[in-house]
């Protein structure tokens, strides 16, 4: 919330500018009283005026929004913000985007993202068991020493990945990668409990410093996909001419190109991003800096937020017991396409339309998210209603690119340019827009104290698991997506 503000003057009329009027001279046969009247209406310059002054008002009022951004804020606590965030999803989201180089090493093959799926439903043991504990035990967990806890195995995860991740053991007299199957597991464990632990913590701070914690948790996948193109993960082949025929016909195949450095110092570097998320979250839990910009609330057991009235909203803007369903269904709706199936279905709907638009729709949509969680610092909202809009342009999108990934590997505009151009604009609206919704609806929730943001914690989670699952049948055992084959 904003502690300027605007001041307005007062404007007379020898101040306001030029004035002008009509000199009568006795020469002058049109110079009759009606004529004086007519030509000395000052509308003209009152609007010039009127506008001018409007557009000053409005100037003023936004140079002050802006500035009342950065300042009723502390940049450290921002910074902190944005190192826990990046702790949430970074092990889970570097396992999947090493896939095009663990898959050539795993005895599953391109099974292997079936077997990891599975394993980080079975991560959501984690907040199941977090919320039971602290809905039934009378002695509740102490959330700060378990974000500890949750941090260092995320952290511990990553590292143990590195060295382990090719290790095989047999299952039933079958290879299967075990480690990093089990692994994965833990991992999970640091990113499902994060929705339900991770976030509500924050919620002890000022309403602002949510934003940038989301913006945190947008760079746990940009941050890994940045370093999969360092690593050179999105050029794992190329066209190479192999032979000629004796018709002069000429034979390509795709040969795998070594990545500049192998998977073992990738999570070295995400084992790293988890030590200084488990730093910022120190600091942020421990220094007295970051406890002047805790909200005007009492936290009482089991994550109970009651917030003062400086920090919460005003009692004509609490939310109905029908909006609070409303909202809490919605993210949940949300999570289910968002976290459990988009990941699943953009390469069917992208890779038809090549392996550079495949490629762009893949990193652009992972840079949409922090983009539009940094442009809710200066573009702030709470409306349900347009929660409700930005929903139903998400809906749309979902649905196009739910019917590229149907329809391959021919889905609409396939063999032109303009398709392409489409399906990466879509995705990255895409993934934007619902980004820029998921933080809306959990301002909204905060604000209503409470155990809100546990709930909207759970939502997230129980929709991820039920899109994950229902996308894996679909995938794995009916016809309903068809991969294309990038060939030569």
């Amino acid at each position: 919330m904003s502690g300027y503000q605007s001041r307005s003057g007062v404007v007379t009329g020898s101040q306001s500018g030029p004035v002008y009027g009509v000199i009568s001279t006795l020469d002058d046969p049109s110079a009759v009283p009606s004529d004086f009247a007519r030509c000395a209406v000052a509308e003209p310059s009152e609007s010039e005026l009127s506008v001018f002054l409007t557009w000053r008002t409005i100037h003023k009022k936004m140079e002050q929004k802006y500035c009342s951004v950065l300042k009723n804020r502390s940049l450290i606590v921002d910074l902190l913000a944005i190192f826990f965030g990046i702790g949430t999803w970074l092990g889970v989201n570097g396992t999947f985007i090493q896939l095009p180089l663990l898959v050539d090493e795993a005895p599953e093959g391109w099974s292997l993202p079936s077997y990891l799926s599975v394993m980080v439903q079975i991560g959501n043991l984690g907040p199941l068991l977090y919320t039971a504990i602290q809905k039934y035990s009378p002695r509740k967990l102490n959330d700060g020493w378990t974000i500890h806890g949750v941090l260092l195995v995320g952290a511990i995860s990553c590292l143990l990945t590195a060295f382990f991740y090719n290790r095989t053991a047999q299952v039933n007299g079958v290879d299967h990668s075990v480690a990093l199957l089990v692994l994965t597991i833990f991992t999970a464990l640091n990113a499902c409990t994060s929705s339900v632990l991770f976030m509500p913590y924050m919620g002890r701070f000022k309403e602002q410093y949510m934003v940038t914690y989301f913006i945190g948790e947008g760079l746990s996948g940009l941050l890994p996909s940045v370093t999969a193109l360092i690593q050179g993960i999105g050029e794992t082949s190329q066209c190479s001419l192999v032979n000629v025929t004796e018709s002069g016909e000429e034979i390509f195949e795709q040969q795998k190109v070594p990545p500049h450095f192998d998977t073992k110092v990738f999570f070295l570097i995400l084992f790293g991003l988890m030590v200084l998320s488990y730093i910022g979250y120190t600091l942020l839990n421990a220094l007295p800096l970051a406890r002047t910009e805790y909200a005007k609330v009492t936290v009482s057991d089991g994550n109970k937020y009651v917030y003062g009235e400086a920090d919460n909203q005003s009692p004509a803007e609490k939310l109905t017991r029908g909006q609070y369903t409303y909202l809490l269904l919605l993210i949940g709706a949300i999570s289910l396409f968002s976290n459990g199936m988009f990941g699943s279905i953009q390469s069917y709907s992208s890779a038809p339309y090549g392996s550079r638009a495949y490629h762009l729709a893949a990193t652009l949509s992972v840079i949409a998210n922090p983009v539009a969680c940094f442009m809710a610092m200066f573009l702030h909202f709470t409306s349900l209603r347009l929660i409700t809009v930005l929903s139903i342009i998400a809906a749309l999108l979902t649905s196009y690119v739910f019917t590229t990934a149907a329809l391959s590997p021919y889905p609409p505009f396939y063999d032109h340019s303009f398709g392409a151009v489409l399906v990466v604009a879509a995705w990255t609206l895409l993934v934007g827009i619902v980004s820029y919704t998921k933080l809306g609806i959990t301002t909204v929730m905060r604000a209503q104290g409470g155990q809100s943001l546990v709930w909207v914690g759970s939502l997230t989670q129980l929709g991820s698991t039920i899109g994950a699952v229902s996308i894996f049948f679909a995938i794995n055992y009916t016809n309903m997506f068809q991969a294309a084959e990038m060939t030569c």
